[in-house]
């Protein structure tokens, strides 16, 4: 903190400068209060990078990309960025830089460790979450709190160690960290971020860097030594040389800290020491907006290191060598307007500077990032044409390494293309869910309904919506068709090993999984006799070809309901048999509930009932059997004590299982004996009234299924006896958690609004539970659901979004 200097300027926007609160390699910070007196940091652009047409929009796009971060931690910003000055503000925080904490207090314990990462983690998830890649992870742009771990910079401008105009328009970037892919050549990913997280880690660890060049940093194992051991395999696993070997954001936070980083900060994380030199910085500023002076800069310990607070690092990150300053090995080449596009796509850099050394270099102590060796990397791949694209819209031509090759930064992804996050660990640690291999948002309106979701085939995962139907690639999520005239409100329904079935506005239709498509149509005009015209209400649902609907037949001025079966590769009727109408205007619903070698069991929605049908029920659920073959309906069965509402899972033999007033009853469906119940567990404290069962998933003799309670039970069906019952320890709320099953039958899945529930389904060990850090999930949003098939690829579905864990 020093006084002003008769340059600086005295009013800032509606802020009023009060002194020098440190600096960086592209801009000055102060200390200011505004209008309500309030004290904020505000970080003003050099004059010389802000007259760059190309600093200017990265310097908005670094913005606009902090607002949309705010909260959590990551502090709200004001700002100015179409006008000279250009800055940010936001409220002053009382706070250490981590590489001014370490240089005071040596490394950081524990404790301090797992809530530090935990909150950068968890800062990261919300980045990579966006398809975006942050840049920003440096020794200066990390803050210590008291209440726990800020991030200060949001890309490359922010966490530049230097940064340099050219009279030709071109700035030059340097950051101050390299990762094992930029060294070779390729375009840097989420998973960078994450090589760089473990960077931080071991050297706020350690107090030094576990890698120190860039041949140790494409090649050797780091030195982990001084990290703690429980913490030493997670750490190693940020620093796998490959990017697809590297732990996502999300698992990260979750490992360091499952109640989340502010829980674990909150009865104090920081060492003593820390705290009494936060206090300190604190009552200086307090003197400060009270009228005193700024304490002129001096050798102590607090003057060490340049204080970082809302803009980047000072841009120091290593002593003077030779009368020019080392640094770590990325270079950011941001072009104006009049770049030499053939250069840009060549990915070579028109020209190369040296970085300049700050007028001050203090000592410090050995820096936490890598310093590359003389000799240029192996040749770079090229871009793919899309980012490179992005990238020079933005203003920006890319990222230099070493000797090397020009790439595309990509601020701000597609909406609708797949976030890819990183493969599984080859060997994970226990508890930790399996990383999302990829992430696909489905585009659309935040308010619009979620699409219905089919895995085909364990290959593609079809979406289908009232606007559109999409295919996507199960194993990359890669979106590979669309088609609107495939838009539905009822699930695709597989065919075969090519195609799958749409039930579109005016037709039928066939297409192709693979390419998208339509390979069949037929007219709903075409699909009755002469005269007929049919209205389809709802899919009952399929097996094999055999796909079973209800729906309205119109001939004339006469109406009639029929539940109906179609054979989808023939493409012709099986059969028709005409039911009660059902509550008018509605065409009556079928749920399925068993598919057996003769029969089907269905039950109708308690909705489209009329008042006959609930007087005749009295109460309780009717079960309807039809044959096959024929469509004869062959029985009507009620459930006492069973409500119409009342969730119904049947087997292939004869057994049906429903919820009943908190308990799971088994009953014959050919006579409606009940066979065995199973009550539930007693009231949690606090909470009272029916927990009920949901709708359970069979493999072969045993019954999984979760009730209200959280809970998932094993159940063997023959006896009612509970295998095993295991809590997902997610909060009781109104809705039972959906299950599924593994393609294996080995884990059983729990999801629910907070999270993804894993158990071992031999002998319900709780494996590993998943959710996206910073998403807001809480009970009563969106849910985690996890979908059938997929093989080795779980497909979970949450609203509009989608991921993809590998399991078994």
């Amino acid at each position: 903190m020093e006084p002003l200097q008769q340059d600086d300027p005295r009013q800032i926007g509606p802020y009023t400068a009060l002194a020098r609160f440190g600096e960086s390699a592209v801009c000055v910070r102060y200390l200011a209060y505004g209008p309500d007196g309030a004290v904020s940091v505000v970080s003003v652009a050099r004059p010389e990078l802000a007259a760059l047409t190309a600093f200017r929009s990265r310097f908005r796009s670094e913005t606009r990309r902090t607002e949309r971060l705010a909260g959590g931690w990551v502090a709200p910003i004001e700002s100015r960025t179409d006008g000279d000055p250009m800055w940010t503000a936001s409220p002053y925080v009382p706070a250490l830089s981590l590489r001014e904490a370490i240089a005071l207090g040596g490394p950081l314990p524990e404790r301090a460790l797992r809530t530090l990462g935990a909150g950068l983690a968890e800062t990261l998830s919300r980045v990579h979450a966006g398809g975006a890649v942050l840049h920003g992870l440096a020794p200066d742009t990390v803050l210590l709190a008291a209440d726990g771990p800020r991030l200060t910079a949001f890309g490359a401008l922010g966490a530049a160690a230097v940064a340099e105009a050219h009279p030709d328009g071109q700035l030059t970037v340097r950051l101050g960290y390299l990762t094992p892919e930029q060294a070779v050549g390729a375009k840097p990913g989420p998973a960078s971020d994450i090589f760089v997280l473990g960077l931080l880690l071991a050297y706020a660890a350690t107090g030094t860097t576990p890698l120190g060049d860039a041949d140790r940093i494409a090649h050797a194992e780091p030195e982990l030594d001084g990290v703690p051991s429980e913490l030493r395999p997670l750490v190693a696993s940020c620093l796998a040389k490959l990017p697809e070997d590297r732990p996502s954001a999300g698992t990260v936070a979750a490992e360091l800290a499952l109640e989340g980083a502010a829980a674990l900060a909150r009865d104090g994380w920081l060492p003593p020491g820390l705290v009494q030199a936060v206090e300190s910085q604190a009552a200086e500023v307090e003197s400060l907006r009270s009228g005193g002076e700024p304490a002129q800069a001096g050798p102590g310990p607090m003057d060490a290191v340049p204080q970082q607070h809302a803009g980047g690092s000072r841009g120091t990150v290593g002593a003077p060598e030779g009368g020019r300053l080392v640094t770590g090995g990325d270079t950011l080449v941001v072009r104006g307007r009049g770049a030499d596009r053939a250069t840009a796509a060549l990915g070579v850099p028109s020209a190369r500077t040296a970085p300049v050394a700050p007028a001050v270099a203090p000592a410090l102590p050995a820096v936490p990032l890598p310093v590359p060796a003389p000799a240029a990397p192996p040749p770079p791949a090229a871009p793919d044409r899309r980012a490179l694209l992005v990238g020079i819209a933005a203003g920006v031509a890319g990222v230099a390494l070493g000797g090397g090759g020009v790439y595309a930064l990509t601020d701000d992804a597609s909406e609708s293309a797949p976030k890819r996050a990183p493969t599984p660990l080859r060997t994970r640690i226990a508890g930790v869910p399996p990383e999302p291999v990829w992430r696909y948002e489905h585009p659309g309106k935040e308010d619009d309904a979620p699409p219905n979701a089919t895995v085909w085939g364990d290959r593609v995962l079809v979406l289908t919506g009232t606007d559109q139907a999409v295919g996507v690639d199960v194993r990359s999520g890669r979106r590979l068709w669309q088609i609107a005239e495939a838009a539905s409100p009822a699930r695709a329904v597989p065919v075969d090993a090519e195609l799958c079935f749409v039930d579109g506005g005016s037709e039928f239709l066939w297409i192709s999984v693979r390419d998208g498509r339509i390979k069949h149509r037929v007219a709903k005009t075409n699909l009755l006799g002469p005269g007929e015209t049919l209205t389809v209400g709802t899919v009952t649902g399929w097996d094999g070809s055999t796909l079973w609907m209800t729906g309205h037949i119109k001939k004339g001025a006469a109406t009639t309901a029929h539940f109906l079966a179609y054979d989808l590769v023939a493409r012709t009727w099986q059969w028709r048999t005409q039911i009660t109408r059902g509550q008018p205007p509605a065409i009556p619903r079928y749920d399925l509930i068993a598919v057996r070698a003769a029969d089907i069991v269905v039950r109708q929605d308690a909705a489209s009932l009329t008042p006959v049908q609930r007087r005749a029920s009295k109460g309780a659920s009717v079960l309807l059997t039809f044959d096959r073959k024929t469509g004869k309906q062959l029985q009507t069965l009620a459930l006492p004590g069973i409500a119409p509402t009342a969730t119904l899972t049947g087997d292939a033999a004869e057994k049906v299982f429903a919820a009943s007033a908190g308990e799971l009853h088994a009953y014959s469906s050919s006579g409606g004996k009940r066979l065995w119940r199973l009550a539930t567990a007693a009231d949690a404290p606090g909470e009272t009234g029916v927990f009920p069962f949901g709708k359970g998933v069979l493999r072969g003799s045993t019954l999984y299924v979760a009730n209200r309670h959280q809970e998932v039970c094993a159940v063997d069906t023959a006896t009612g006896r509970a295998l095993w019952r295991r809590s997902t320890e997610a909060p009781v709320w109104s809705s039972v958690p959906a299950t599924a099953l593994s393609t294996s039958g080995g884990t059983v899945l729990a999801g629910d609004g907070v999270q993804l529930t894993a158990f071992a389904g031999r002998d319900g060990k709780r494996l590993w539970k998943f959710q996206e850090a910073g998403a807001g999930d809480v009970p009563g949003g969106s849910r985690y659901v996890p979908l059938q098939g997929g093989g080795r690829m779980l497909v979970v579905q949450r609203e509009r979004t989608f991921y993809a864990l590998p399991v078994d």
